[in-house]
């Protein structure tokens, strides 16, 4: 089973984080499937960059994405 999920890139107190596809299993710092975006919580507008078109083509393919992700996703 596929998941879209955040995984935590940066340094110690400046998180940033990637929107990824991968197994539902793996720990946050597994096999990534494909990179389909980025999420920077520390800037102002807290922008939100996704890559719609391949976010769509994997919920149709059965990803199913993470309640943070889902969240972010409904926000933007």
């Amino acid at each position: 089973m596929l998941k879209i999920k955040l995984t935590r890139i940066g340094k110690k107190h400046q998180p940033l984080y990637r929107i990824t596809i991968c197994e539902a299993k793996t720990n946050l710092g597994g096999k990534v499937i494909e990179t389909i975006g980025n999420y920077n919580p520390l800037d102002k507008s807290k922008k939100i960059e996704i890559n719609k078109d391949r976010y769509d083509y994997w919920i149709e393919k059965g990803a199913q994405p993470s309640q943070t992700v889902r969240n972010l996703v409904n926000k933007k």
